[in-house]
């Protein structure tokens, strides 16, 4: 006699199990990437105490708009890239790579309003000889090739999820991390060199 198939014996989504995201060497990188930019800023903090008013200045010809704007870039793509992780874990994963896709796009943005700010300060004679612009490029420098490198992150996953015999929920999820950091980052920075009177 066949025994009919009853409900629990079909497959069923797992509830999520409040695990840590990702894969715990990439939480390890992060942890690592921000202290090293903490010690950035506590020292653009003292700095920046011992000369007032020439930072002060000097931040007066930074565009606050740029700043704003490719604010709003980076938390968009983190948007986009938060999403392709739940369509990940739902198995919609043509969804996830267009959202992925979409984040990238985000982060390309980013860098050529940036690229296009770094310009425009050059170009009026704000470079590194003065301290404010010195921290300023350091600062900005740095954050831009980790956004760099973390398109290349969005591009591995791109490549990962195309593959049926390579999708893993956990490297999206690390990809994720990764790229969450680096918008945290530049809220960060966005907060320090823009906004801080």
């Amino acid at each position: 006699m066949t025994r009919s198939r009853s409900h629990s014996d079909s497959p069923s989504p797992q509830p999520p199990t409040g695990h840590l995201p990702g894969d715990i060497h990439m939480w390890v990188m992060v942890l690592g990437d921000l202290v090293v930019f903490g010690g950035y800023f506590i020292i653009f903090m003292i700095y920046r105490s011992m000369n007032p008013d020439e930072f002060l200045l000097a931040q007066q010809h930074l565009d606050i708009n740029i700043g704003v704007l490719n604010t709003v870039i980076l938390l968009t793509s983190s948007w986009f890239v938060a999403r392709s992780v739940l369509a990940t874990r739902a198995g919609r994963h043509d969804s996830a790579v267009r959202l992925i896709w979409a984040g990238g796009l985000c982060g390309v943005l980013f860098i050529a309003f940036k690229s296009y700010e770094w310009a425009q300060k050059i170009a009026a004679g704000h470079t590194n000889s003065e301290m404010f612009y010195s921290f300023y490029y350091v600062l900005t420098g740095v954050h831009l090739v980790h956004v760099l490198l973390g398109l290349i992150v969005l591009g591995v996953l791109v490549r990962e999820l195309r593959n049926p015999g390579r999708r893993r929920t956990s490297l999206v999820e690390s990809g994720a991390v990764y790229w969450h950091m680096v918008d945290l980052l530049w809220v960060v920075i966005f907060a320090l060199l823009y906004v801080m009177r």
